[in-house]
C-alpha cells in the first residue's frame, strides 16, 4: 500500500510542509502540505524538486578513517580519544564543532550540551553565523532576546510591505507567492523593495529603492529623524516601554540632507515618498534578510530598521512589525538551542552568571562555559594558528561557503585531527577529514525545526536508513558516552531529547524569557510522532499555540531586566573604500533553483534547466569599459582569492556591482567558488561575514576555444581552464573553455566524455573557422554531442539537451544534432524558464505572438507558473520586453 507522511521541507526558512508519498515500487512523490500553516500547499521549485535529490548517488554509507571504511565502533572511539587527548594537554579550548542549520533541533542541542556543559567550552558556532547573527544581535540589543515579533500573517494584513535586502521572490518563494496574492486582493496594498539589483522581486513593487551597498544605516537613520518630527512618532509607546529614544533621535538629527542623499544613492523624490509611506501607512511590516545581515555593519543595520518600529509603536500587532526572514530550515532552532557561539540553550546568555549557573544545574554538568566561544571567522582562523587541534564540521561544507575560502581550507588541511559528519562522500571539506561519519539526509531524519516565525514543525522519517547512516544526535552522544558522560547523554530517541529541551525553556522561567515551550516537557514517543506545527511561546500555563500565532511586543514586555526596550543609536559606516586596484562591488547570494552548495538541488535536471552555470552579472557600461561580452568568461580577482564564470550583461545590475551566485563548487564547477574572493571581514557585534560588499576586480578570460556539450556519461577529470557541469535528464550538460589549443577532439570526448573506443563520431572539424560539431551513437541512442568553437558557442543547448533522451534512428536527423540546430519539426524551446514544467523561453515569446498578454494566459497555454509560481516574475519580464519590441 502507498503510504503518507507529512514532515518539512529542508531548504529555506519559511519552513514549509511537505506531504511525502512512496508508493509500491519505492518511487517517492511529494507536494505541498495544504494543512500546514506556512504555506497551505504551496512549493517552491526546489520543494517540488524534492524528490529528484534523494538518491544516493554519492553518498557516504560507511565510516571512513584515513580514507578507508571502517566500524561506527572504530570511528566513535578515535573521535572520543582525539577531542579527549587534546582537552587534557591543551585544555577544553583547544577543540571546537561547527555545525549547521541544516542538523534538526535534536542534533543541535546534542552538540551544544557537549561542548558547553561537559566539554567546557563555548567553541561551538554554525553556518547561520553566516546569514542570521546580524539579527540575532540586533534583537538582543533592542529586545533583550533572540525574539522575532511577528508572524507569516502579517505580510497579508499589512497596508505597506517593505522588504530590504530580500530577493524574496528567489531566496523565499513561497512567502513572494503570499504577498503576490495578498496584493492582487488589495491592489491598494503598497511594496517597497530596497536593493542595489532590480530583482525579480520588483515585478510586484511600487517602490523600489537602487540603494548603495551598506546605504541601509543611512536610510534608516534618516527616516528615524523624519518620523520623530512626523504625526507617525508614538511618544505614548515609547515612554511606557523604551529607554534611549533621545540619543538615538540625537545621533539621527545629525546626518544632514545631503549627506543622505550621498550614502544611499538614491534620488531625492524617491527618498521623500518612501519616507511618506512609512510615516502615514500604519500597518507597515519591514521584512529583512541577507543584504541586511551580511555586512560590516549589519548589527546596526537591524537596530536602525528596529528604532523605526518602536518609534512608532508598529511592532506586535497585526500587520505590523520588523520580520527577520532566516535563510536556512532550522537557524531559528539553533539560535533556541544555543548554536551559536555566544549564546546558551533555551535563549539563555551565556554572558549572565545567573543562566550559566541554571544551565549547569539542570544539565548537571560538571562545569559550564564561562565565556563566549570563537565565531565562524574567527574559528578557522584559531585553526590556521594550530590553537584549535581537534575540529568536528557537521552538515555543511565551509571550504566553499566561508568567506577567504582558500584560507580556510588549508587551515582544515593542516588541523591536527577533523572529523565530518556529512550525507556526501566527496566535497571540498570531506577530502580533508581523518574521520568520516554518514549521516542521515532528508527523508531519513527524524527531529524538529523552526522557522522565521517561531513555528516548530517535525521533520518526519520516510526512507529506510542508506546503509550505516546515522543520526547526528547518535553520533555526537556516543562520542559524549566514550568520552565520560554517558549519563547525560543517555537518550532513546529524539522524542527525548525534544523533552529535555522543552523542559530547559521552561525551567525557572516565569515569563522572564521569550523562548518558552514546557507545554511540550512531558511529551511521549507517541505525541512526539504525532506533533502538529506549533508556534512558541507555548507554556506549561497554557494550552499550545493554536493556528494564527502569537506575537510579542504590542504592549511591551521586552526581555530587558526593567522590561523596556533599547533604542540603539547607531554608527553610520565607512564608506570610503576606494581602491583603484579593485574598484568594483561583488555582492555574492542566492539563485532561485538551487540551494547552497548544492549537494543536493545539483541532483535534479529539472533545478539545473533554469540556470546552468555559474555567472556574474554586470551593467552594460561596466562591461563594455572591462572588454567583457555578453556570454563570455570573466574572471573576478580579489586579494584573496579569483573565481571564473559566465558573464550575465544586465541593466538590472547596478554599476560598479557585479552580482555572483555563491552556490557552486568543485563538483560541478572548475573555479567558481566565489566565496575565495570575499575577504574576512565581519561585523564588529555579530561577526558575521560581509559578503555583499566586496572590493574585486574583473577581466575577461579569452579562451582559444569555448564548448558545450551533452553526454550520457558523466564527464570526468575535465582539465579546462573553465569548465561548469550541470545534471540534465539521461545524462549531463558541460559547457567549457580552454586557452590552450586542443588538436584531437574526437579523442578529447573519449577521454572525458566516456565514449567507448571503436565508436567514431558524425560531424567535422573546420580549420577555416575553428569550430568542432561531433555526435557519438550507440544503436539509436546519443552518447555525446560536442560543439566548440573560437568564441562563446551558439546552439540550442535545450532542444540539444533532448536529445539525451530521443531515439535516433533516422540518419539525416543524426546529422542535425552535430550542426547544433533542430529540424522545422523539432523547436527549440530555449532557456528553461519554468522548471516545474520544463517550458522555455522561446515556447512563452511565442505564445505572447500568439496573443498571450499576461501570466494567466501563458499559465493556460502552457501551464507555466501555474505550480510553484516562482518563474511569473520572469515570465512577465518576457511578456513586457516582447510587446515593447512589437510596439517599436
Amino acid at each position: 500500500m502507498p503510504t503518507e507522511t507529512k514532515t518539512t521541507c529542508p531548504y529555506c526558512g519559511v519552513g514549509c510542509g511537505v506531504i511525502a508519498k512512496v508508493d509500491d515500487t519505492g518511487s517517492v512523490s511529494v507536494r505541498g502540505d495544504p494543512d500546514h500553516p506556512a504555506n497551505f500547499g504551496r512549493l517552491c521549485s526546489k520543494g517540488s524538486a524534492l524528490a529528484e535529490t534523494i538518491d544516493l548517488d554519492g553518498r557516504l554509507l560507511h565510516p571512513e578513517v584515513n580514507g578507508a571504511r571502517t566500524s561506527w565502533n572504530t570511528a566513535l572511539d578515535l573521535v572520543a580519544t582525539k577531542f579527549s587527548e587534546a582537552i587534557a594537554e591543551h585544555g577544553p579550548d583547544a577543540v571546537a564543532f561547527y555545525v549547521s542549520g541544516q542538523l534538526l533541533t535534536e542534533d543541535y542541542y546534542v552538540a551544544n550540551k557537549l561542548m558547553k556543559g561537559f566539554i567546557g567550552t563555548a567553541n561551538i558556532d554554525t553556518n547561520s553565523r553566516l546569514c542570521m547573527s546580524s539579527s540575532v544581535a540586533g534583537h538582543r540589543r533592542a529586545f533583550g532576546s533572540d525574539t522575532v515579533p511577528g508572524t507569516y500573517e502579517d505580510l497579508e494584513l499589512a497596508d505597506l510591505v517593505i522588504l530590504t535586502g530580500s530577493n524574496l521572490a528567489w531566496c523565499h518563494p513561497v512567502l513572494y507567492q503570499r504577498l503576490a496574492a495578498a496584493k492582487a486582493a488589495r491592489p491598494g496594498m503598497k511594496i517597497v523593495v530596497i536593493d542595489p539589483r532590480r530583482t525579480m522581486t520588483c515585478d510586484i513593487a511600487d517602490l523600489h529603492l537602487a540603494i548603495r551597498p551598506d546605504g541601509d544605516v543611512a536610510l534608516f537613520t534618516g527616516l528615524l529623524a523624519h518620523l520623530a518630527t512626523s504625526p507617525a512618532i508614538d511618544q505614548n509607546y515609547i515612554g511606557a516601554h523604551t529607554v534611549g529614544f533621545a540619543e538615538a533621535f540625537a545621533s539621527a538629527a545629525a546626518l544632514s540632507w545631503d549627506e543622505l542623499l550621498e550614502r544611499t544613492g538614491l534620488p531625492a523624490m524617491q527618498l521623500r515618498e518612501f519616507f511618506r509611506l512609512f510615516e502615514t501607512v500604519q500597518k507597515t511590516i519591514t521584512c529583512y534578510s541577507q543584504g541586511v545581515n551580511q555586512s560590516a555593519s549589519g548589527t546596526d543595520k537591524v537596530n536602525a530598521i528596529l528604532n523605526c518600529h518602536l518609534a512608532t509603536g508598529r511592532i506586535g500587532r497585526p500587520g505590523m512589525g520588523p520580520f527577520s526572514l532566516t535563510g536556512q530550515p532550522n537557524a531559528m532552532g539553533g539560535r533556541e538551542v544555543g548554536g551559536l557561539a555566544n549564546m546558551l540553550a533555551a535563549h539563555m546568555a551565556i554572558e549572565n552568571a545567573g543562566d550559566r549557573d541554571r544551565v549547569q544545574r539542570f544539565w548537571s554538568s560538571p562545569g559550564i562555559a564561562a565565556k563566549p566561544g570563537l565565531k565562524a571567522v574567527d574559528m578557522f582562523s584559531a585553526v590556521a594558528e594550530g590553537r584549535i587541534k581537534a575540529l568536528w564540521i557537521m552538515a555543511t561544507n565551509p571550504v566553499v561557503s566561508m568567506p577567504d575560502a582558500d584560507a580556510v581550507e588549508a587551515a582544515i588541511a593542516a588541523c591536527p585531527f577533523v572529523v565530518v559528519s556529512d550525507i556526501v562522500g566527496n566535497t571540498e571539506t570531506t577530502r580533508h577529514a581523518d574521520v568520516l561519519l554518514p549521516s542521515l539526509g532528508w527523508g531519513e531524519k527524524d527531529g524538529t525545526v523552526t522557522n522565521s516565525e517561531r513555528r516548530i514543525s517535525r521533520q518526519r522519517p520516510f526512507l529506510p536508513a542508506p546503509g550505516e547512516a546515522r543520526a547526528d544526535w547518535w553520533q555526537l552522544a556516543e562520542v559524549a558516552r566514550r568520552m565520560g558522560h554517558g549519563a547525560a547523554f543517555g537518550f532513546a530517541d529524539p522524542a527525548a531529547i525534544f523533552a529535555e529541551h522543552a523542559a530547559l525553556s521552561a525551567f525557572e522561567n516565569e515569563g522572564s524569557r521569550d523562548f518558552d515551550i514546557g507545554a511540550y516537557a512531558g511529551i511521549d514517543d507517541a505525541a512526539y510522532r504525532a506533533l502538529h506545527p506549533f508556534q512558541w511561546p507555548a507554556s506549561l500555563a497554557e494550552t499550545p499555540t493554536p493556528p494564527g500565532g502569537k506575537r510579542f511586543f504590542a504592549d511591551g514586555g521586552f526581555f530587558h531586566p526593567d522590561r523596556r526596550a533599547r533604542f540603539i543609536a547607531v554608527n553610520l559606516p565607512e564608506t570610503d573604500r576606494t581602491n583603484a586596484d579593485y574598484p568594483l562591488t561583488l555582492n555574492t547570494g542566492r539563485i532561485r533553483d538551487q540551494w547552497h552548495t548544492m549537494t543536493r538541488t545539483g541532483k535534479s535536471a529539472r533545478l539545473s534547466a533554469h540556470i546552468a552555470e555559474p555567472f556574474a552579472e554586470i551593467h552594460p557600461r561596466d562591461a563594455i569599459e572591462l572588454g567583457i561580452r555578453g556570454a563570455g568568461l570573466v574572471e573576478i580577482e580579489s586579494p584573496h582569492g579569483t573565481a571564473v564564470v559566465r558573464a550575465l550583461i544586465s541593466e538590472r545590475q547596478a554599476r560598479g556591482s557585479i552580482f555572483v551566485p555563491m552556490h557552486w563548487n568543485g563538483q560541478f564547477s572548475a573555479r567558481a567558488r566565489i566565496d575565495a574572493a570575499v575577504a574576512p571581514v565581519v561585523d564588529p557585534v555579530s561577526g558575521q561575514p560581509a559578503s555583499k560588499n566586496v572590493a574585486v576586480r574583473a577581466r575577461p578570460l579569452k579562451a582559444e576555444h569555448y564548448g558545450f556539450a551533452v553526454s550520457a556519461a558523466r564527464p570526468e577529470n575535465l582539465d579546462c581552464d573553465y569548465w561548469a557541469l550541470a545534471k540534465a535528464e539521461g545524462g549531463w550538460r558541460l559547457e567549457f573553455a580552454s586557452c590552450t589549443g586542443i588538436s584531437d577532439w574526437a579523442n578529447w570526448c573519449r577521454k572525458h566524455l566516456g565514449i567507448p573506443a571503436g565508436v567514431e563520431p558524425l560531424g567535422y572539424c573546420d580549420g577555416a573557422t575553428g569550430e568542432t560539431r561531433l555526435a557519438f551513437f550507440d544503436g539509436t541512442r546519443l552518447l555525446a554531442a560536442l560543439f566548440v568553437a573560437p568564441e562563446p558557442v551558439a546552439v540550442a543547448r535545450a532542444w540539444a539537451v533532448q536529445q539525451l533522451t530521443a531515439s535516433h534512428g533516422d540518419l539525416r536527423k543524426r546529422f542535425a544534432i552535430a550542426a547544433g540546430r533542430p529540424g522545422a519539426d523539432q523547436p527549440d524551446p530555449g532557456a528553461t524558464v519554468c522548471s516545474c514544467f520544463g517550458v522555455g523561453v522561446n515556447q512563452i515569446s511565442g505564445a505572447i505572438r500568439n496573443g498571450c498578454h499576461s501570466v494567466e494566459a501563458i499559465g493556460k497555454a502552457l501551464n507555466a507558473g501555474t505550480n510553484c509560481g516562482s518563474c511569473r516574475a520572469e515570465i512577465r519580464t518576457i511578456i513586457d520586453s516582447c510587446l515593447a519590441a512589437a510596439a517599436e
